[in-house]
């Protein structure tokens, strides 16, 4: 059967059972390699993609029920050339150390800044409550989030007339 999905605001059609899990989805068929198969039982949070918005679990949700919804992958955040500011808040504080977790973390971010560019600690541990991290890096993961809060609204801000040649 086939399906209609938008990723990264680009249209895709994928010929796979309505029942199939996203993240098999991303993966397989799309090869979109940033979503991680952790414990395939919506526990670990290293799936995570962003759905309308909110942070879900990839390897939960079958695609069956993601048809005109937007789905925005970690691959939709930047580039390496470009990097987005959430991935260059992780780059600049070296927030990730064995990175398996990130791209599910970085996404559980994603949606929180979305929602709030200035969060607090608490804010953001409630959003990464699903995340988890073996490593031990979550000091340098909430400063990253911070970070990134800090990066987003500046880059909101009009343009100064400060140091313009007039």
């Amino acid at each position: 059967m086939s399906i209609s999905l938008t990723v990264n605001g680009s249209p895709h059609q994928v010929d796979a059972d309505p029942s199939t899990p996203l993240l098999y989805v991303l993966r397989d068929d799309l090869a979109l390699n940033g979503a991680k198969y952790g414990c395939g039982l919506g526990q670990c949070g290293s799936c995570t993609v962003v759905v309308d918005g909110e942070a879900v679990l990839s390897c939960m949700v079958p695609i069956m029920l993601l048809e005109g919804r937007e789905i925005t992958t970690i691959e939709g955040l930047g580039t390496i050339e470009e990097p987005g500011p959430l991935q260059q808040a992780f780059i600049e504080l070296q927030a990730a150390q064995c990175g398996y977790c990130i791209p599910g973390m970085m996404m559980s971010a994603h949606a929180l800044l979305r929602r709030n560019a200035q969060p607090s600690d608490e804010d953001i541990r409630d959003a990464l409550a699903t995340n988890l991290c073996r490593c031990g890096t979550h000091m340098r993961i909430l400063a990253a989030i911070r970070r990134a809060g800090e990066l987003m609204k500046a880059a909101s801000l009009p343009e100064s007339d400060e140091g313009r040649a007039g």
